[in-house]
């Protein structure tokens, strides 16, 4: 490919739509380039700015509407710097082309979705963590609490259970040791016991034998907390005896 040539790919490059053999030619023309060096900086910033920007799904039409115009606008012939503008001014390095920019475009276009993906997955993994932390500082506070009280016990697997009762926290923690997994499709669920009315109270993680677990909801009138095994997911109601029943301890 002649010089010419090459200094009409930096667009292209920066979205890396180029060919092997091209773009190895193109890597070589670089070194000696600093125009196009500096080029390729600019539109791969630009790239990625249109995509991060993107936050809802580009119209159907967009791309179709970019692409028939690259097919019928004419791109500027590159200058270098012994050729003289209009003017007879000479410019230190070429402007941007119209291909170039219609490119990033037509990038955006297509990898807005995923951008917008992208973005979505992050925030999902953010609130998950952010979920996790805060129910992990709400167990330290329910352990730590002065007026905290424990009640430990056997459960009927052999398993050892401690209720951690705190009333001025209004909050429940549940510490188990050496529970068996649970049989496929089973989940361990814990129970408020509101004078015989047993509520839900949390599942326990079915892949964990020794874990600490924030009962779900406040204590409020609760005399006791159990445990039973119920379907994945838990239940709305026990359908299960329980593996154990505990008193809450009295403030």
């Amino acid at each position: 490919m002649i010089t010419a040539d090459l200094h009409t790919l930096t667009g292209a490059y920066a979205l890396h739509a180029l060919p092997e053999a091209e773009r190895s030619a193109f890597e070589g023309h670089l070194d000696a380039c600093a125009a196009c060096t500096q080029e390729v900086r600019e539109f791969t910033a630009t790239a990625g700015r249109l995509g991060l920007a993107v936050s809802v799904r580009p119209p159907v039409e967009l791309k179709a509407t970019v692409l028939r115009r690259i097919a019928i606008v004419r791109q500027e012939s590159p200058r270098t710097s012994g050729q003289a503008g209009p003017t007879g001014s000479r410019p230190s390095r070429a402007p941007w082309s119209r291909f170039a920019l219609a490119a990033c475009l037509a990038a955006a276009a297509g990898l807005g979705g995923v951008a917008v993906w992208q973005h979505q997955q992050a925030d999902d993994a953010q609130q998950r963590a952010d979920t996790a932390q805060r129910r992990s500082q709400q167990l330290a506070d329910v352990l730590a609490a002065p007026d905290a009280k424990a009640t430990t016990a056997t459960l009927k697997n052999g398993a050892t259970g401690t209720l951690v009762v705190s009333h001025s926290k209004n909050r429940a923690a549940f510490v188990a040791s050496g529970l068996p997994h649970p049989p496929a499709g089973k989940v361990y669920q814990l129970w408020f016991d509101d004078a015989g009315t047993m509520r839900p109270a949390g599942l326990m993680d079915s892949a964990r034998s020794t874990e600490a677990v924030l009962l779900t909801g406040p204590v409020d009138r609760a005399s006791g907390m159990g445990i039973t095994l119920e379907p994945s997911g838990g239940s709305p109601a026990p359908t299960s005896s329980p593996l154990v029943l505990m008193d809450v301890a009295t403030a």
